[in-house]
């Protein structure tokens, strides 16, 4: 008798409960959110006209949308509910404020999505070129110029001043605070480690980002971004933007909640490691498993890498790298861990920002010194059926050849040969040469502490062919060693806490300002001798570890004598006649000394000297 009582009234309030459950359900799932749309806004007048959004927000599987102002032509619904794609054509769209209404059955959303006027151009996206000497910064070690963003709530790896591997502090600020000493020192263009968010472990290279828009605080902001880039033309330097198309950080929000399955190559369970074969791309008879296990693999497992071949993801990269060169002005792009990306999509990518900025220049890191591999990656090579449209390369094949020389690895005659293999490139002239950077041991670490050879060795860097590259802090000779963290050093009198400021000659030591110097006067002679970085390069092959080269452009020419003995040697111009025809004499460029043609030239032991020819 009790059971039967009971049993009704329970059943009676289980049905009442689910019904309630199932119309809670059923409202819930009505309820939808937009949280952010990117690119956050585009621009009128653009030949990218053509753009696609990328909505993030909640139970967006049923969604629609429409625009009175906009031209929405396609909507995509992914199997992710959390996003939707929108196409839209801009084609003659006018600057102004556009309603985006999503709506559904049951609720609508306005969300207003600027279209923006265009900055002036004339001082924006200068592009670079041989004409420059480019100085590589890492911001966070290289000055701290607002102490109050030093810590952020909410941001990881706070800082450690005895910890290599964590931030230091460093900022945008820092670098604004310096473009002063950087116009003396004598170099042209800056380009900065990425400053995109990098809210993640090892945080303060800035290659692991967690938001594509967004300056990480601990560096500023984008309002300050904007400011560094126009002090810098103000004072006739130009900025180049690091920027990482192939992964992002395992702590990206895409990480916990895919927009697709196919966003990133593999699963952070099940993926491929890094191959870092790069010849695969230029070898005819390499199979396709082995390149696809190069662009495919995972740099290192904390940093998950992007599929380039998604077509939303391919879109959304193309598209926020022409949105930073529009909100800020910068004059070039150096592209990170180029051969790690899908080539097909690169070569979509490259073309598609040089189209939008035909002044522009991008150089492709491509970490291999075979000139016979890295000549491949540089757009327009004939001896490729597949055509990069990279305008330029990063040229390990220098830095080899003279690290080597540094190191006592091999000799001058290793540089010559080098440069004979020039021919494999479309454009010799655009590869960015180096000799250390932020990846790569310091160059007077390479050498010793050897001042000469360090000297020779920027020498042949500053007066051959390319565009130079020098890291912060080489001009003032820091040492260090390989590791990372380490060769990364703060810079002397960037930072609160230091007790000397080599950004000053006063600060800097006797060795210091000796290093400076030599840096300061050969771009000055760089700058005011247009034959040493634009000119025709006639070169001998290397006789008794002597180095000989000219440098043609127009009616100035200047000979280059590098000799790497430990004894002086003589040089008879006479040799050289056909290259110097009736030309009367010579001046030295370092000590501005005057000599007659028919004097011999004495050249020191493990010294390089420059002479005009008048």
């Amino acid at each position: 008798m009790i059971t039967k009582n009971i049993i009704p009234k329970i059943n009676m309030k289980l049905k009442i409960l689910l019904l309630l459950v199932f119309l809670y359900t059923i409202g819930f799932a009505q309820s939808f959110k937009v949280n952010k749309i990117e690119p956050p806004n585009w621009w009128e007048g653009m030949k990218t006209d053509q753009i696609q959004l990328m909505v993030y927000g909640e139970n967006l599987g049923e969604v629609k949308v429409k625009s009175s102002g906009l031209k929405i032509t396609q909507v995509y619904k992914v199997e992710n509910k959390s996003y939707l794609f929108l196409d839209i054509d801009l084609t003659g769209q006018k600057a102004g404020n556009y309603k985006l209404t999503f709506f559904d059955s049951d609720d609508n959303i306005d969300i207003t999505y600027p279209i923006l006027k265009r900055e002036s151009t004339t001082d924006r996206q200068q592009g670079f070129s041989n004409k420059d000497v480019i100085y590589l910064i890492m911001p966070d070690r290289f000055a701290n110029g607002d102490t109050a963003n030093d810590y952020v709530v909410g941001y990881k790896d706070s800082m450690q001043d005895q910890f290599t591997q964590a931030r230091h502090g460093g900022d945008i600020q820092g670098v604004i605070d310096h473009l002063g000493y950087l116009k003396d020192l004598g170099i042209s263009t800056i380009w900065l480690t990425p400053l995109v968010e990098n809210n993640t472990f090892r945080s303060y290279h800035g290659y692991s980002a967690t938001d594509f828009y967004k300056i990480d605080p601990r560096l500023g902001n984008i309002d300050l971004y904007k400011t560094l880039v126009s002090k810098a033309h103000d004072q006739d330097l130009k900025i180049i933007m690091d920027h990482v198309s192939n992964h992002i950080s395992i702590d990206h929000p895409w990480m916990k909640n895919l927009p697709t399955p196919d966003w990133i190559n593999g699963t952070v369970k099940n993926h491929l490691s890094a191959d870092h074969h790069k010849m695969v791309y230029t070898d005819p008879h390499a199979d396709s498993s082995t390149i696809e296990h190069v662009y495919k693999g995972w740099f290192v497992d904390y940093m998950p890498d992007l599929n380039q071949a998604n077509r939303f993801l391919g879109h959304y990269i193309i598209q926020n790298t022409i949105w930073w060169i529009e909100t800020s002005g910068v004059d070039g792009i150096r592209e990170d861990t180029y051969p790690y990306c899908n080539q097909e999509f690169m070569s979509r990518w490259a073309k598609a920002v040089m189209n939008e900025y035909p002044n522009f220049n991008i150089v492709g890191e491509v970490w291999t010194g075979e000139p016979a591999f890295l000549s491949g990656y540089q757009g327009g090579n004939k001896l490729r059926d597949f055509n990069t449209n990279l305008p330029a390369v990063t040229d390990f094949g220098m830095r080899d050849a003279l690290g080597d020389f540094l190191k006592g690895n091999k000799n001058i005659d290793n540089f010559y040969n080098l440069l004979t293999k020039d021919y494999l490139y479309p454009n010799s002239d655009n590869l960015v040469t180096f000799i250390d950077n932020h990846d790569i041991g310091r160059a007077m670490f390479q050498a010793d502490s050897n001042i000469a050879k360090f000297k020779i060795a920027f020498h042949l860097l500053l007066t051959t062919r390319g565009i130079p590259q020098i890291l912060y802090g080489t001009e003032i000779g820091m040492i260090e060693n390989d590791d990372h963290g380490t060769l990364r050093k703060n810079f002397p009198g960037g930072f609160p806490k230091d007790n000397r400021d080599a950004f000053t000659e006063s600060g800097r030591t006797k060795y210091e300002n000796d290093i400076f110097n030599f840096f300061q006067k050969m771009l000055t002679l760089r700058r005011n001798h247009p034959a040493l970085s634009q000119g025709k390069l006639i070169h001998f092959p290397a006789d008794d570890n002597v180095y000989v080269y000219f440098k043609i452009h127009g009616d100035e020419l200047i000979l280059n004598i590098i000799n790497t003995n430990e004894h002086p040697i003589e040089i008879d111009l006479n040799n050289y006649a056909h290259i110097i025809k009736n030309r009367n004499g010579f001046t030295d460029l370092f000590s501005a000394e005057h000599f007659d043609l028919k004097d011999k030239i004495k050249v020191n032991g493990m010294k390089a000297e420059m002479f005009l020819i008048e």
